[in-house]
């Protein structure tokens, strides 16, 4: 009830209901455990299966490319299937592919069946996304989200290295078959027309959102450049550092305490959000990324690792709560809030894959890190011009309106 109420006092919406809420918190924080606990998984697949690191990268792409394409599946059939079915079915395909990877471990086996389970945890991560954007403040469900995440990450990181491969894979199975008990709480339709006519009451006209359908697909594609930087780094972070010679325990505590400053950026979000929009703190979030992404192109040492994880943690989750929220506000829907998984996905397709690439022709991790913050700098772009679009849209509104 708690966290209905940070959401709106008084609503009917059925999305800003306590246990519709705290579902799709939880299923969406096991959807994405997978992607936050990539730097261990790359690790346990080297250590643990003896795969090499080029194909940590390609396994990875084909963990995140199952969960981009399930994401895009569920977002055909969130808007006219039962969710609790739709749900039901991605956490069985992600149980049963976890299970099998307990069996087969050979890099082929693993690599298909991570594609699978993937693709399960995107159907389910969909939906709960789908849950959130449905609520009448998309900005702080989402903005609770990242601030659980930050918890639920570090929680991951600390507990997962101490685990065997198989351990790792019975924590995920053990984490869907909890969201198994609770599928009644998930609502099993969207809202209908006169439920959304009664939500817009609520809602802070702080933009005016009614824009073209090709404007929240472009901010899709700025998310997938950005989940690119994110894939690449996030995927050889914790390699690199052993490369250069960065002991394996205070990497491994690094990471965990680092993960920890993603609150700072809940916090900060929450109050530049409220006072400058949506556009000009995720512009220039996008360009300190690049620049603390890049920086380790010159090589790894205690201190830039520092500086760089905790930098790189506050503004993922900054980042994160910006997007997010503005494809929530541009289709009310639901259908392409519903691909937001799918284009984070699709970006952890192509950033462990081209890092891997960029391994294989042994370029080294210092242009790997130059490749990967260059896409955040793509994605800062496309938001300018929908930024520049949006306020010349505005500024027509206003004058119609005066005429």
């Amino acid at each position: 009830m708690i966290i209905s109420s940070y959401l709106l006092r008084e609503s009917s919406n059925i999305f800003d209901g306590w246990r519709s809420v705290s579902i799709a918190l939880f299923m969406a924080l096991v959807g994405y455990s997978v992607m936050v606990s990539i730097p261990v998984l790359s690790t346990a697949w080297v250590e643990m299966l003896g795969f090499t690191e080029e194909q940590v990268g390609r396994v990875a792409g084909a963990d995140l490319g199952g969960f981009s394409a399930g994401a895009i599946l569920a977002a055909t059939l969130v808007g006219r299937m039962n969710r609790q079915i739709l749900v039901l079915l991605g956490l069985v395909i992600s149980i049963a592919s976890n299970s099998l990877c307990m069996i087969y471990v050979d890099y082929e086996q693993v690599l298909w069946l991570r594609v699978v389970a993937g693709l399960g945890s995107g159907i389910y991560t969909s939906v709960a996304v789908t849950s959130l954007g449905g609520t009448t403040n998309p900005a702080r469900a989402f903005n609770l989200l990242l601030f659980a995440f930050a918890f639920s990450q570090a929680l991951e990181l600390y507990i997962l290295p101490k685990l065997t491969m198989n351990g790792i894979y019975l924590f995920f199975i053990g984490l869907s078959t909890v969201c198994v008990l609770f599928l009644r709480w998930i609502p099993k339709r969207p809202l209908n027309e006169t439920e959304l006519a009664e939500q817009e009451k609520h809602e802070n006209k702080i933009e005016d959102w009614h824009v073209p359908k090709i404007v929240p697909w472009l901010c899709l594609v700025a998310i997938g450049f950005t989940y690119v930087n994110i894939g690449g780094y996030w995927t050889y972070i914790e390699l690199a550092a052993l490369a250069d010679g960065i002991a394996d325990d205070w990497i491994g505590s690094l990471l965990v305490w680092t993960s920890f400053f993603s609150i700072v950026g809940c916090l900060i979000a929450t109050i530049l959000s409220d006072r400058f929009g949506l556009f000009k703190p995720l512009i220039v979030s996008l360009l300190a990324m690049a620049t603390i992404v890049g920086m380790l192109g010159g090589g790894i040492t205690e201190t830039n690792i520092m500086f760089s994880l905790f930098s790189f943690n506050l503004l993922w989750i900054f980042v994160d709560v910006f997007q997010t929220a503005m494809v929530a506000h541009m289709d009310r829907s639901g259908s392409f809030v519903a691909l937001v998984p799918g284009a984070q996905g699709f970006g952890q397709i192509i950033g462990p894959n081209v890092a891997a690439s960029v391994l294989g022709a042994e370029l080294g991790y210092s242009t790997m890190f130059i490749v990967s913050g260059s896409m955040a700098l793509v994605a800062m772009l496309i938001y300018i011009g929908v930024s520049f679009y949006m306020h010349r849209h505005v500024k027509k509104s206003v004058l119609s309106n005066a005429s």
